[in-house]
């Protein structure tokens, strides 16, 4: 009779896997604090909020006029949808007395007529102040409205003025080609509404928020970005928003024409639930799961070359619902997975880029290494919680 190959843990180990199943919980508990006490998640992924997509009056067909008139079309048209927003923050002088003290500044993009921005989540990250500008002298308050700190995405409120807003439409990104032409508008070093323009250098591009989280897809540019264009758009040559510009590659911290765009699909997804929810509540798995390659170099027995390993499962979670199992109490490895709808898994940023796409309700094919044989469950994907890491 065949034997059923049983891995088990030493204390040892198990110890291990509970400090790295620790770390990830507190990565994720650290980011749900940031805003689980001031702003309620909403579970509703339905979306009410309208995008405008069609290209803006103003800007001629480009195949009609020179490269120099598109740009400057697009300029003409775009830059007063771009804002200059300036952030201040509580600070404390030597008797401890409280005042309020600028912090930085960014750029951002007018996205409707009700006076909401889109920006950079780190542009606005711990201030106590907003106030927003449009070139010339007059500023305007705002009021965050939301930011998603996995996506390096926020959004902010003015109150429309009477003569109204100009929108910064906005395009898709996952039409777009290595080479094509790209604009940036944006404040860098706090010069008001600066134009570079450059090309698509690649796509696909990994990058991290500030949280460390990876963010999807990203777009390079060669575009000049500086400190200060920040949440401000990459354009195409119709005017449309292709991207919100987010991060360079830089020893000098000046730009070498190595700049890194949020992808505006992305922003898609996002926008609607911080505008109606003021947080992005997104589907997890519910469990803690330490990365197979990861225990293979720390020298632990470990039957597959590549996945991650279920340590433990969130009770009442996605994964615990569908019958996926965690390390056993008598120290018996649990389940490994190692793919989500036929997509490998190879460590926890896997799981994150597959995942984020995907709606809470939906349900994803988890395939499993288990007592010596793959099997395949289905898994229908919950909202995230305070105890939730994957």
């Amino acid at each position: 009779m065949a034997r059923k190959a049983v891995y088990q843990l030493s204390a040892k180990q198990i110890l291990f896997l509970a400090f790295a199943s620790a770390l990830i919980a507190v990565g994720t508990m650290a980011c749900f604090s940031n805003f689980g006490s001031i702003l309620k998640a909403d579970n509703n992924n339905n979306s009410t909020v309208a995008f405008a997509e069609d290209a803006p009056r103003g800007i001629s067909d480009p195949s009609a006029v020179t490269d120099e008139q598109n740009s400057i079309e697009v300029y003409k048209t775009l830059s007063p949808g771009v804002a200059f927003i300036t952030t201040s923050a509580q600070v404390e002088n030597f008797f401890g007395e409280q005042f309020e003290q600028e912090s930085g500044n960014g750029s951002g993009s007018v996205i409707d007529n009700q006076g909401h921005i889109l920006t950079n989540s780190h542009v606005v990250e711990g201030a106590s102040k907003l106030t927003v500008s449009f070139g010339g002298g007059k500023t305007y308050p705002a009021k965050l409205i939301g930011r998603d700190p996995d996506t390096d995405l926020a959004v902010i409120k003015i109150e429309p003025p009477a003569e109204g807003l100009t929108v910064v439409p906005l395009g898709d990104s996952d039409k777009l080609n290595v080479g094509q032409k790209v604009l940036a508008i944006g404040n860098p070093f706090g010069l008001d509404r600066t134009l570079t323009t450059g090309v698509i250098s690649g796509l696909q591009r990994p990058i991290r928020a500030s949280n460390g989280r990876p963010i999807d897809a990203a777009i390079q540019t060669d575009a000049s970005i500086n400190p200060g264009n920040s949440g401000g758009p990459l354009l195409d040559k119709f005017g449309k928003m292709i991207g919100i510009n987010s991060q360079i590659l830089s020893r000098s911290g000046g730009s070498v024409g190595v700049g890194f765009a949020v992808p505006v699909n992305t922003a898609k997804r996002v926008i609607p639930q911080l505008i109606q929810n003021g947080v992005v509540s997104r589907p997890k798995l519910g469990a803690s799961l330490p990365s197979v390659k990861d225990l293979i170099q720390r020298g632990y027995p470990v039957p597959v070359e590549n996945g991650v390993v279920v340590y433990q499962v969130i009770p009442g979670g996605s994964a615990q619902r569908a019958g996926i199992r965690g390390v056993t109490a008598q120290g018996e490895l649990g389940d490994i997975i190692t793919a989500i709808d036929g997509q490998k898994v190879s460590d926890l940023d896997d799981v994150f880029r597959i995942l984020d796409k995907k709606q809470i309700g939906d349900t994803v094919q988890v395939e499993v290494y288990r007592g010596g044989k793959t099997q395949t469950i289905p898994v229908k994907l919950l909202p995230s919680s305070p105890q939730t890491t994957r």
